[in-house]
């Protein structure tokens, strides 16, 4: 099974070579159907296709959906880079597993290939100013991260409001944990860093309280904010012209057909 989930079906031709060397399996999908814990499973759509990893929705024949999240196995200009997509695939795994009593964070289903794996599909959609956020959203969202906190860990993605759902059941939930940070060795260098950046983790779970629920906010919430540290500053002043200029790229890249549709935006 193992074999048959490796094996994608190849991608229309007509693309530049450039498109497919963006996207994580090169001129490659995701497999059509994948064999999980709890059964099989067929692909109904990709969701997202960039340069480390594509993502994809799969349904089961009674309904229940999955993610399958597989990392890159194309190479690069003849560099082979397979070896990323197993050690991103590793690494987020570790995260998952670790956080497996959380009922917040959905459970793992299964290994896809050398360099995937599933997880259990979460009822909602993602944090967003456009739907209203319910009363205690946040709070308890700002528990569910103080418990990875206690854990030694730090979620680091929480700028992004797409990474937090907000469930059906009204709860908060985390995924992604592809770039999320654990301090395996517990020097002061790791404590200082880890300590960084939990404390960025708070910042933007706060920012988005700002944005979406003041009236919740608290006058030292409301202080954390507003308040911009140097890690917050810096790392502003180097990805903020970095992002600009990617997103210009990639639109340039879609709109000539060198960039393929559910690539990276």
């Amino acid at each position: 099974m193992a074999d048959q989930q490796a094996r994608h079906l190849e991608a229309p031709v007509h693309q530049s070579s450039l498109a497919y060397a963006l996207r994580a399996l090169g001129r490659n999908r995701l497999p059509e159907r994948v064999e999980l814990i709890d059964g099989e499973y067929l692909l109904i759509q990709t969701i997202k296709h960039d340069f480390f990893a594509v993502t994809g929705f799969y349904d089961r024949v009674d309904g229940r959906r999955a993610v399958v999240k597989m990392g890159r196995t194309a190479p690069l200009a003849g560099l082979p880079l397979e070896w990323i997509g197993r050690w991103l695939c590793g690494r987020e795994l570790r995260f998952y597993q670790k956080l497996a009593d959380l009922p917040d964070v959905p459970a793992v289903l299964g290994r896809v290939g050398k360099t995937g794996f599933a997880h259990a599909y979460v009822e909602g959609r993602p944090l967003s100013k456009e739907h209203p956020v319910p009363d205690g959203f946040f709070a308890r969202l700002q528990e569910l991260m103080a418990e990875l906190h206690r854990r030694k860990m730090a979620y680091v993605d929480t700028n992004k409001p797409q990474n937090i759902l907000l469930g059906d059941d009204g709860r908060p939930h985390l995924i992604d944990f592809q770039i999320s940070w654990e301090a395996r060795r517990w020097n002061p260098i790791s404590r200082w860093w880890l300590g960084r950046l939990q404390k960025a983790d708070m910042y933007h779970i706060l920012k988005h309280k700002r944005r979406m629920r003041p009236d919740e906010l608290t006058e030292t919430e409301r202080r954390i904010a507003e308040y911009k540290s140097p890690l917050i500053r810096l790392h502003r002043f180097v990805f903020k012209p970095y992002f600009v200029i990617r997103r210009r790229i990639m639109g340039r890249l879609r709109n000539t057909g060198r960039l393929l549709p559910e690539g990276s935006k």
